[in-house]
């Protein structure tokens, strides 16, 4: 089974920058494409940030573009998304995602609050 654990939320002004960190651990045998979502409040559907394909394809969402990196690193089965001047706006829970032929799977989600 897989799973997924993500990491590096937290609070910070306007204008900075965080890393959030995805790692899927379990029994990962096929490719797989990897992808941040957030939720902005209880009650909203999950938006899609960016999303990463085995290859090294990647999509971001308009609101993020120019600011926010994905990447992975397949040899530790990890994604990362790099977010760069943050604003009031990109405050929600992320979400990392990865699904393959055969799973489908959520981390548990971390919270990162922009605020001055």
């Amino acid at each position: 089974q897989v799973q997924l654990v993500e990491s590096g939320g937290g609070l910070v002004q306007p204008g900075g920058s965080l890393r959030l960190s995805c790692v899927a651990s379990g029994t990962i045998r096929s490719r797989y494409v990897m992808s941040w979502y957030r939720l902005e409040a209880p009650g909203k559907e999950r938006d899609l940030v960016a999303r990463m394909t085995s290859t090294g394809d990647t999509f971001y969402d308009d609101s993020v573009k120019g600011r926010f990196t994905i990447s992975r690193d397949n040899t530790k089965n990890a994604a990362y998304l790099q977010m760069n001047s943050l604003r009031y706006e990109d405050t929600a829970v992320y979400y990392c995602n990865a699904y393959s032929t055969y799973w489908d799977v959520w981390g548990q989600g971390t919270r990162v609050t922009v605020s001055s």
